[in-house]
């Protein structure tokens, strides 16, 4: 029964967050696109919105990449370059992960407490937009904590979660290396696949659009308009 659990959380319950992910994000794009938008509530308040939003995005865009680094590099690639577990531990999950989670933490508190206390911002939004605040709010909480928790008790998840994360992606999951994962970190990545499944259904799949028709359109030419004397 206890591998019957393991075997849902880290391997169905992922592939079906993943499913989700990447189907819903495709159709959303194909079927729904005028509907992906990121609605701006900055006529009804401005200040908390500019602090949080920027802290946020910084932070999150941050912590995204330091994830990417952390769960895709394995620890064999980064030693050999010479950098050393604890060299890792010290620079990159320490000196740049804390930073990056408190960024993000402020910034999407800054947007939750805006959203639940500004009543002009609650009311134009919609349950997606609470349920999305929440979810990060926690997620993001759970990552700082699991950051600052790494720097006092002796696990590395790049032994465990790290090679468990790269083993879906090549379809043999080995769900087993979850076993010894702090419970803190365990919740945190359940938190985070929903997040990803949940992702193409809300505001955040604007996160996805860019301006690529800047790229590729023509150029816009303007002529100084004569002077009439």
């Amino acid at each position: 029964m206890h591998n019957g659990w393991s075997i849902f959380l880290w391997v169905i319950y992922p592939y079906i967050m993943l499913a989700s992910f990447f189907i819903g994000t495709f159709v959303r794009f194909k079927y729904f696109h005028p509907s992906i938008t990121a609605k701006s509530s900055e006529l009804f308040e401005k200040k908390w919105l500019m602090i949080g939003s920027v802290t946020f995005h910084i932070g999150i865009i941050l912590a995204f990449f330091g994830h990417c680094l952390g769960m895709f590099i394995p620890a064999s690639w980064t030693a050999y370059f010479g950098i050393t577990d604890h060299m890792y531990h010290i620079f990159g999950s320490l000196m740049m992960g804390i930073p990056a989670g408190i960024l993000a933490f402020v910034g999407i508190a800054i947007l939750t407490y805006r959203r639940m206390t500004c009543s002009r911002v609650y009311k134009t939004s919609d349950i997606n937009d609470i349920i999305v605040d929440w979810a990060l709010l926690v997620t993001i909480t759970l990552g700082l904590a699991c950051t600052i928790t790494g720097a006092f008790i002796d696990y590395n998840y790049r032994t465990t979660i790290s090679p468990w994360a790269r083993s879906l992606f090549v379809l043999n999951p080995q769900w087993q290396l979850m076993r010894s994962v702090p419970l803190i970190y365990k919740i945190h990545v359940l938190c985070g696949l929903a997040i990803f499944g949940y992702f193409p259904y809300t505001r955040l799949v604007h996160a996805l659009t860019l301006p690529w028709q800047y790229i590729f359109r023509r150029f816009i030419v303007y002529r100084r308009r004569a002077r009439v004397y």
